[in-house]
């Protein structure tokens, strides 16, 4: 496992339109106010249950708000036997490095674009 992806790296896969799972560990609500464009939430006590998801996944890079919590996260997304194949890495400093576009949730439900930088309330701690 190449443990870490730096945001420029990921950003340039995810402008070229490659294939790769971007999982946001956060929870719901944390996830809501800013991820990722693309970007699945999976949050970290979930993960366990639906690592299998990703069996399919060519890559898979995983992102919190600060790069360790995911690190953890990527780390059990490589030892699952369903996720074997797939490049897997950590988003290096995690959105707090992030200096691209973010969505979040509006009231209507849908997602805007350029919404403020990530969660200043979120911590790493997966719960």
């Amino acid at each position: 496992m190449d443990e870490e992806i730096v945001p420029d790296e990921l950003a340039g896969l995810l402008d070229a339109d490659e294939s790769v799972a971007v999982v946001d560990i956060r929870t719901a609500a944390a996830f809501s106010h800013g991820h990722i464009p693309g970007s699945e939430n999976v949050p970290f006590e979930e993960l366990p249950q639906r690592v299998e998801e990703f069996g399919d996944a060519d890559r898979i890079v995983t992102v919190c708000p600060h790069g360790k919590a995911s690190l953890k996260a990527a780390w059990l997304f490589q030892s699952a036997e369903s996720t074997d194949d797939a490049a897997i890495q950590s988003l290096a400093g995690g959105l707090d490095a992030w200096d691209g576009d973010l969505e979040a949730a509006v009231d209507d439900g849908t997602a805007a674009s350029g919404a403020p930088t990530a969660d200043e309330t979120a911590t790493d701690a997966p719960f």
